[in-house]
């Protein structure tokens, strides 16, 4: 079992930052890939930036250039920088961790005003 847990999350301006925080605990050795997914109303979840154990990563095309995804394997923990916001980011966004079996965060409301 891995157990996630997001913070970071909250309203912000057009054009401003927020870092997200997702800390895993349990049984993080099992752990192969993390990723951050966002939700928006009446929308399906996407994948936002995902990061492998080897430090690979990927992003999708609408945040290439504005987010940042790293990790910090001695706290256990994957970040997500968000930078130069924008409304359409607004979405509640989801921590993830894929080993045999996928594992979901409660979610962080992110909310970009314009």
């Amino acid at each position: 079992q891995v157990q996630l847990v997001e913070s970071g999350g909250g309203l912000v301006q057009a054009g401003g930052s927020l870092r997200l925080s997702c800390a895993a605990s349990g049984n993080i050795f099992s752990i192969n890939a993390m990723g951050w997914y966002r939700q928006a109303p009446g929308k399906q979840r996407e994948l936002v930036a995902g990061i492998t154990s080897g430090g690979n990563t990927e992003y999708v095309d609408s945040v290439k250039g504005r987010f940042t995804i790293s990790r910090d394997n001695a706290k256990n923990t994957v970040y997500l920088q968000m930078n130069s916001l924008k409304p359409e980011d607004t979405a509640v966004y989801f921590c993830n961790a894929k080993s045999r079996l996928s594992y979901w965060g409660q979610g962080t409301q992110v909310t970009v005003s314009s």
